[in-house]
Parts: structure tokens; sequence; C-alpha cells
């Protein structure tokens, strides 16, 4: 198992960073959170899980050991596979998924998309305590600014969203919701405009 990577990052995608490894460039998907803490050309140390398919070998890369172990553990239940495992780890931090567990909060758990009733209530049966008990650690804060984010962004994070699992519909919301709030994000920052949707759409979810 391949459990952290260090290097210099290359570039930056709105789903994924590609870290300068002994002169090769690896492609490691992650979190929009874990996305915004990097920045190009600067030194970065990702803790990270190799998915082997039959067809394909793809490399999660996470802020820390704990939230990667999070990630593994939820793939124990069934029906429940990396790309999901992902949206929920980007929607909750590790604490809150163990506090959704250990308190059968199932409204929590459907905030992830692609987890409905059925599925929360299996993840709750099934993971049991397997995460632990809370650490008591906090999700960062989005860094925001009142500067305007370009159109073309727009589409792109929308994009993002519908590959974590939201419908076209609720992406599009997400980001227009966003983008015309008194505290747009950064126009450079992608990472930063996807974070603040996801958490758009949590809170939709909750209410």
């Amino acid at each position: 198992m391949i459990a952290s990577m260090s290097g210099v990052v290359e570039a930056l995608g709105l789903d994924h960073a590609v870290l300068a490894v002994g002169g090769v460039g690896v492609r490691i998907e992650a979190t929009p959170a874990t996305l915004a803490s990097l920045r190009v050309g600067a030194a970065a140390r990702l803790a990270t899980s190799l998915v082997v398919r039959e067809e394909s070998l793809t490399l999660f890369g996470f802020a820390d050991d704990d939230e990667r172990a999070v990630f593994e553990a939820v793939q124990t239940v069934s029906g429940v596979g990396p790309r999901l495992a992902l949206a929920m780890v980007a929607v909750h931090t590790p604490d809150l998924l163990r506090r959704a567990v250990a308190e059968e909060d199932l409204a929590a758990l459907q905030r992830v998309p692609g987890i409905g009733k059925k599925g929360a209530q299996r993840i709750v049966l099934e993971l049991g305590d397997k995460l632990g008990p809370p650490t008591g650690g906090s999700a960062p804060a989005p860094a925001t600014t009142d500067a305007e984010v370009p159109g073309g962004l727009a589409a792109e994070v929308a994009e993002a969203l519908t590959q974590l699992g939201w419908n076209d519909k609720q992406a599009g919301a997400a980001v227009t919701a966003v983008l015309d709030s008194p505290d747009a994000p950064a126009a450079d920052d992608r990472a930063a405009v996807l974070r603040a949707a996801l958490q758009h759409l949590a809170g939709a979810r909750r209410g």
C-alpha cells in the first residue's frame, strides 16, 4: 500500500492534484478541502490510499492519516465504493461522520449524494464502532472574498459536483447560490468555490 506521497505540486484540478515525485507526475484524487490547502510549485505531503480495480489504479489523497482511515473504513460497508467514500469525507469531516454514525443521525448521512435512508441505515449498522470516538478535530474554514468569479468557472465547479453525485440541477443551483452570495470566493480559487457549494448542498439537505 502507498501510505503517503511527498513532492512538489505540479498542477491542481477541481478533483485532483499532480505531485512531482522522483521525476514522475502522480495524479491524486482528493476532496476540495484538501486541494484548497495545496499550492502549485509548493512542496506537499498527502496521506494516500491506492484503490486497485481490474481496469485501473487510482490514488486518493487526504490532508491527514485520520481522513484516510475514515475513507478506508466506510468502504467496508456494502455498496460503498471509493467515489462514494470520497464524497462522504468531502461533505463531512471525520469527526462529523463519527458522530453521525454513533448517534445514528441518518439525516446527516443522507446529506451525502448517493446515500438514501436505507443506505444511511446500512452504514450505521455495518460501521458500528469501527470509526472510533470523535477526536475533537474541526473543519477548516473556507477563505472568502468579495471578488467576482468568472462564469466559465461555474460550469467547471458544477461538473465537479455532478462527479461527486449530485444531479445537474442541484449542482447548478448550488454554484449559482454561492457565486451570488456577498462572500463569493476568490476568482482564482476553484477549490474554495467547490467547497462552498458542497456546504450549501449539505445545508439544503439539512433543511
